[in-house]
């Protein structure tokens, strides 16, 4: 009998193949299926915060995506024959902090392309046209029927992750509540499509009656745009170049645009709901299967690659040995976020509505870099801290003599950071599991790292493989970090 995989991954989108990419860097079984016949041609969720950025970084895909993105454009908001500048973002310059500041705008194609020619430098491949149908699962293993062309196939794996969008076959498996509402009264319509008429340097908005705008976003290096129609409650949408050409110039007033090449159409409605748990046994959700967001503030996406992210490390500490309550760590630390950003995205999509300033402007909320895991299994309150950070905080970046803290982070490992002559006793004292994530050390008394992290003396560090802090010491180094390194690897050999 062959050996079951370490995980199957349920859908190829960017949660999944986020996930893929995580499992197959630290040299895990990995397959990733999607019923889908081909990858998705849609723009969708096009909007990629600094925070993910920082992840794509990690995983080696960003140089990628800053090719294939841009910067926001100002909105151009219509207004009859006045057309009001506006900037939903403002751009900041880099800082040795934050390296990347902006978010980008980037459509979902390309998004899913580059993570997908990532996943195949690792030794990767997608296979679409396989629906999973059905899975068992005992203390071991799970044991999944996959349909494909071919006929069906068992897949046993010791784990499975869903990342299979919001019809989730694997959450509705596990018997799981998707808690929430789906607006069935309020749709829009959003078609990829080339167009005339119409400048490629602003993202186009004309406001209506009752809600019912019409919004246009030009897609970097394309000459398509993304147009959004909110619909009237009985409207019909219109299908072909014509008849939409037709409802944007009834709404714009503005008889020059014109559509062709339609690329891809959806009718759209908001669907608000989180999953009640992120998993049951050997089986987790993750992204658009555990939770789903209006498309304000672009946050789902987003949320869902972090979601992949933090579980990636997890999964494959705990293959390695680790204690498998790990892995609970995973909901108590990503199903929060969720829910409030939730609640974020809700608020700006229904402030479009009525133009609320405050629904159009984006900042450091939307940007996820100040999300934090604190108080979470991996995080308890009252731990040792540096004037800035908690544990549980993100790791920020700092400058380096001909590099970065982020260089050293980069790479499927644990980091530790240690400031001053007694951390760096500790740090070299310290032994370090040959199972699962390896330990990188590094000692450094670089001011600006000392200004950065909050850093009064002798300060130990410990980053986790996700870019977050796992422990801070300040004292007693040696003893605590050796309790936090305990809940997160595999035991050291004695």
């Amino acid at each position: 009998m062959n050996a079951p995989l370490d995980v199957l991954i349920a859908g190829a989108g960017p949660a999944g193949t986020t996930l893929a990419i995580d499992l197959l860097r630290r040299g895990l079984a990995v397959r990733i299926i999607d019923k889908a016949p081909n990858s998705f041609e849609g723009s969708r969720a096009k909007g990629l915060q600094p925070r993910t950025l920082e992840v794509f970084d990690d995983l080696g895909a960003l140089d990628d995506v800053l090719a294939g993105s841009s910067d926001y454009p100002r909105l151009g908001i219509h207004l009859g024959p006045v057309t009001v500048p506006w900037r939903m973002f403002r751009n900041r310059d880099r800082t040795a902090e934050v390296p990347y500041p902006n978010t980008r705008l980037m459509p979902q194609y390309r998004t899913d392309a580059v993570l997908h020619d990532r996943l195949e430098q690792l030794g990767g491949k997608v296979e679409y046209g396989r629906e999973l149908t059905g899975f068992a699962q005992d203390a071991r293993t799970v044991t999944a029927t996959v349909l494909g062309d071919d006929g069906p196939e068992r897949i046993t794996a010791r784990y499975l992750a869903g990342a299979d969008g919001g019809s989730s076959a694997v959450r509705k498996q596990l018997g799981l509540g998707f808690l929430g509402e789906t607006r069935e009264g309020d749709r829009m319509l959003i078609v990829d499509a080339v167009t005339t008429g119409l400048s490629g340097n602003r993202w186009h908005v004309w406001p209506g009656a009752r809600g019912r705008f019409v919004g246009a976003c030009p897609l970097p290096h394309t000459d398509l745009f993304q147009w959004m129609i909110r619909l009237s409650p009985d409207e019909e949408p219109p299908e072909d170049a014509e008849a939409i050409t037709r409802r944007i110039r009834a709404h714009t007033r503005n008889r020059h645009i014109a559509v062709r090449d339609i690329r891809w159409r959806s009718v759209f409605r908001p669907n608000i709901r989180l999953a009640e748990a992120y998993g049951r046994g050997r089986v987790f959700l993750a992204g658009d299967a555990a939770h789903v967001h209006t498309p304000a503030g672009a946050q789902g996406l987003n949320t869902g690659i972090q979601d992949a992210y933090n579980l990636g490390w997890k999964l494959g500490q705990v293959l390695a040995g680790a204690d498998p309550r790990l892995l609970d760590s995973y909901e108590a630390e990503r199903l929060p976020i969720a829910a409030g950003v939730l609640g974020l995205s809700t608020k700006k999509y229904e402030g479009l509505a009525k133009l609320d300033p405050s629904s159009l402007r984006r900042g450091k909320d939307e940007q996820q870099l100040s999300l934090t895991y604190h108080g979470g299994p991996l995080a308890p309150a009252g731990t040792d801290r540096t004037t800035t950070l908690r544990v549980g905080d993100r790791a920020p970046d700092a400058d380096l003599p001909g590099s970065r803290l982020f260089d050293t982070y980069r790479g499927p490992h644990f980091t530790l950071v240690a400031y001053g002559p007694k951390a760096a006793a500790a740090s070299g004292e310290l032994d370090w599991p040959a199972a699962g994530a390896p330990l990188r050390r590094i000692t450094t008394k670089v001011p600006g790292v000392r200004r950065i992290y909050g850093i009064e003396g002798d300060t130990l560090l410990l980053v986790r493989p996700d870019g977050y802090l796992g422990h801070i010491a300040t004292h007693d180094f040696l003893a605590s970090t050796r309790a936090a390194v305990r809940t997160m690897t595999p035991e050291a050999a004695a």
